[in-house]
């Protein structure tokens, strides 16, 4: 049975028409040029690889016999390589991890993990997961290609658990990013932008991710005043960041958030509030509503 299963794997992955992405320890470089691949189908269902920032998916995780070493992990769709967190929906523990191969070859999982990255993360096959896509730092990368473990990312809190937990489809996977979702080219970049890379900052650090604005689906589901701790509270929840400050102040009024200037950004924030409780439930709120990248900052 297993040699069947083997053999129907590498058939979907020649459908596929992509290989697994070569590991290769060196700098920024070693992550270009990405590998798109062409459509393909698994059990009558077509995935059509795409280079998507906006990936933010729930469903189950499965075990990637494949591979035996490196936190590493298999996909659908993304580009080869390319970069996700994964949070486990039972204990809200994060890990960064690196998408080398196509797979899982079976509708019923939404990724299958190295087993490596199984244990970093603390699950077993089957176990229901959220994946989305991220930037991380160089020096996260590096140590990703060379098979070694990044620093684990802040647990998602309790709150936002129980939203992601009913999001999950008893099979398969479910999106939870805006359908406007943006394509980028999987070209190579230039050298000097490749030294400039501007990634996404490790948990604690100030995000400039720009992320896309989505309609609030019901203003009466946004933290309300009362949940706010005045312009004392030592939590925030942080949206994104924008170079156009228009489009942040559009954002701050939809929310009820306030805006703080980062160099040439306009970064667009929600609270104050009292205690990281009151911040993980609006957290949810707003993720909910869309607002996939959202996330906790603590004040100093």
């Amino acid at each position: 049975m297993a040699m069947t299963l083997g053999a129907c794997s590498t058939h979907a992955r020649e459908r596929a028409g992509v290989d697994a992405a070569p590991t290769v320890v060196n700098g920024p470089s070693a992550d270009y040029p990405m590998i798109i691949g062409e459509p393909f189908e698994i059990e009558g269902v077509k995935y059509v690889p795409a280079d998507v920032m906006n990936y933010d998916h729930v469903g189950y995780a499965a075990i990637d016999g494949e591979s035996t070493i490196g936190v590493t992990a298999a996909d659908r769709i993304l580009p080869l390589p390319s970069y996700v967190e994964v949070t486990a929906l039972d204990s809200g523990r994060t890990i960064l991890v690196r998408v080398e191969r196509r797979g899982p070859m079976t509708n019923e999982r939404l990724v299958a993990l190295s087993p490596t990255a199984m244990a970093q993360l603390g699950i077993a096959d089957g176990a229901p997961v959220r994946m989305r896509r991220v930037n991380p730092p160089e020096e996260m990368r590096a140590k990703l290609r060379a098979g070694q473990e990044a620093s684990p990312r802040m647990d998602t809190p309790e709150g936002l658990l129980v939203v992601l937990r009913k999001k999950l489809p008893k099979a398969g996977s479910v999106s939870l990013a805006d359908p406007r979702q943006t394509q980028v080219s999987g070209s190579v970049p230039a050298a000097d932008a490749i030294q400039s890379i501007d990634p996404t900052p490790p948990a604690g650090a100030a995000s400039v991710e720009v992320v896309a604005e989505v309609d609030a689906q019901d203003a009466a589901s946004s933290p309300s005043a009362d949940e706010l701790g005045g312009e004392t509270g030592k939590f925030t929840v942080q949206l994104g960041a924008f170079s156009v400050r228009s489009n942040a102040e559009r954002l701050a009024k939809k929310v009820g958030g306030f805006l703080v200037e980062a160099g040439r950004l306009t970064i667009v924030r929600a609270g104050h509030y009292a205690t990281r409780g009151q911040a993980a439930d609006a957290l949810a709120k707003l993720q909910a509503q869309g607002y996939s990248d959202a996330e906790i900052r603590t004040l100093d």
